[in-house]
């Protein structure tokens, strides 16, 4: 069964062709695996081959066109009518001969568009530059134009039936950030710490599991701890040591991102003084929250209060979050940072994400918002604190 009810795809549907008529698309190819899914509720493990939906501006239900035996999943997991789901057989997977995109372009040239203007995502994953090559020269008199992030600025305003999976998803980081806390312990291997973590992640809750989340459990150890994208190792964890976790709960491929800091032993003056000031930045942050206003005066209020406790961050402090597949849980579309001005509405959803790291260590502080129509509503409820294990 679809994970919305199907009122929901076609509202989605209905605005995306509203920046398709505005971008002066007559098609539109969807490539990236959480668009597929957000427009059609397609949901499998199949990203790694050639698969599309397609979207015609005219209204009625997309095309699915994906690998014969990945077909039944889309009958499974979407509204779509039989008919709307294209299958290409098994010879064209990893074939020398020909490729998937081939029959892509042979289905889009079928219903008219051999000579349209056909938008792709550019920026997709999954989208390689073989297989814009391949469409190209299949549809010789073809247009096609680079929409890139069209459908991910549709996703980044949700609805409230995501908002409500999104919930879900924080009552599961919840439980998993108290099961990374308990694991952060002198002597427990990183990778132990990591399998109960990911157990939890996938357990989730009493009333509704999780799924894989897009990223995987962030450990960052001692001197991993002052770079925030390296991985866990067997290394036990060490006395007098911070370990930073920036974990998920996933519900539906809907993410809640949170991260803390666990340290073991007495923590010095100056974690304890990056871990005040980062506490009090984020509580600034989320004041200036509101509809209207924009995303850099949020990072600038931080900004702001952590420079006046002597402190410097040059990276964003956050970015939209939602619906997503590996490698990466964000929308890729509005940041929290210095001179992005877009326009916060009610029901956007973002990872204010506070990672300091510093020379040889660093301190991570993390929550998922929704902008509401007053405020801010912090979706996870998790102490806001330097964790101390002596």
């Amino acid at each position: 069964m679809p994970a919305f009810p199907d009122g929901e795809y076609e509202e989605r549907l209905r605005r995306t062709r509203v920046r398709m008529e505005t971008a002066g698309v007559d098609v539109l190819l969807v490539t990236d695996p959480a668009n597929m899914n957000y427009l059609t509720g397609y949901d499998a493990w199949s990203f790694y081959v050639p698969q599309a939906v397609i979207v015609p501006l005219d209204d009625g239900p997309p095309l699915w066109v994906g690998r014969g035996m990945d077909a039944p999943s889309a009958v499974l997991t979407t509204p779509l009518p039989r008919e709307n789901i294209l299958s290409y057989t098994d010879d064209y997977v990893e074939s020398t001969v020909k490729h998937p995109m081939q029959y892509v372009a042979s289905v889009l040239a079928e219903r008219g568009f051999a000579q349209s203007r056909i938008g792709y995502e550019g920026n997709a994953y999954f989208f390689t530059a073989r297989n814009l090559h391949v469409l190209e020269e299949s549809l010789p008199d073809a247009k096609f134009v680079d929409v890139d992030l069209l459908v991910n600025w549709v996703r980044t305003v949700k609805s409230p039936r995501e908002i409500e999976v999104m919930r879900q998803a924080a009552r599961i980081v919840e439980q998993v950030m108290r099961v990374a806390i308990d694991a952060v312990a002198v002597g427990t291997r990183q990778c132990d710490a990591a399998a109960l973590i990911s157990e939890a992640q996938i357990r989730g809750t009493g009333e509704f599991g999780g799924d894989a989340p897009a990223n995987p459990p962030s450990i960052l150890s001692a001197e991993n701890a002052a770079t925030p994208h390296a991985s866990w190792s067997d290394a036990p964890f060490r006395k007098d040591t911070a370990t930073c976790l920036e974990l998920s709960g996933c519900r539906q491929r809907y993410h809640c991102a949170m991260s803390r800091t666990v340290y073991l032993g007495k923590p010095p003056d100056e974690m304890l003084r990056v871990a005040d000031a980062t506490k009090e930045g984020m509580a600034a942050a989320l004041a200036t929250v509101r509809p209207g206003a924009l995303c850099q005066d949020v990072e600038a209020a931080w900004r702001k209060t952590i420079n006046r406790a002597g402190f410097h961050k040059a990276s964003r402090i956050g970015y939209s979050i939602g619906v997503n597949y590996p490698p990466n849980w964000a929308d890729h579309t509005a940041s929290l940072r210095e001179d992005d001005t877009t326009v916060l509405e009610p029901n956007m959803t973002f990872h204010l994400m506070l990672g300091m790291w510093m020379e040889g260590w660093g301190f991570e502080l993390s929550d998922t918002f929704r902008v509401t129509d007053t405020g801010h509503e912090v979706l996870a409820d998790f102490p806001r604190q330097l964790f101390v294990k002596e």
